[in-house]
């Protein structure tokens, strides 16, 4: 997902490139104010080449979860009281590609794109949007003012907060057997210092 312009915000899922054999790895990311570098990846515990499958996200404004098959793999809490920026104020709609990204995918970008097994295909099926619908009144002008009002959708409820007990088990499941890169733990990356969200 992502809003327009050059402090847009954006949530991703990203399959990055593999060699076979290799574990297919997927990439979460999140950009607030047109700044990312908040990467996850983590292996899959099935071959996503083989069948469809369920990617999620449930975004609302205090919490943003990155579920495959309804299982949470990560969860971007929101500590704006701490003055951290976080994906609220901007419309994003729903984008998806194939793209080049051999200058950093696949292992650090070390394996090059095969082209020769072009053309490259992604399918989709079974698309849900569950939103606020942003209207225009008239004039070409936004009314974000009924999509931040606090409570009036499904998603937006206190029993939302965060992950309940199951999940939040889930989740550590996952981190403890999938994730193979964080950002918040990248201290050759961040050498001066970790990101505010990662330590706040």
């Amino acid at each position: 997902m992502s809003s327009d312009g050059p402090n847009h915000d954006e949530l991703d899922f990203e399959f990055l490139g593999n060699v076979s054999g290799e574990p297919y790895l997927v990439q979460t990311n999140v950009y607030v104010n047109g700044t990312g570098n908040r990467e996850q990846r983590h292996t899959l515990w099935f071959d996503p080449t083989q069948d469809f499958h369920t990617y999620s996200l449930f975004w609302n404004r205090r919490c943003v979860l990155f579920l495959v098959d309804g299982i949470p793999i990560r969860a971007f809490v929101s500590k704006e009281v701490s003055g951290i920026p976080y994906p609220r104020s901007q419309p994003m709609g729903v984008r998806a590609s194939v793209w080049n990204a051999d200058d950093w995918a696949t292992q650090g970008g070390r394996v090059k794109t095969d082209w020769s097994h072009a053309p490259f295909v992604s399918t989709f099926r079974s698309f849900q949007i569950d939103a606020c619908d942003l209207l225009e009144d008239g004039s070409g002008t936004e009314v974000v003012t009924r999509c931040t009002e606090s409570g009036q959708f499904w998603w937006d409820k206190p029993e939302f907060d965060g992950l309940d007990r199951h999940r939040n088990r889930q989740l550590r499941r996952v981190q403890r057997k999938h994730l193979v890169y964080d950002y918040c733990r990248d201290k050759l990356r961040f050498s001066d210092q970790l990101p505010r969200e990662c330590v706040a």
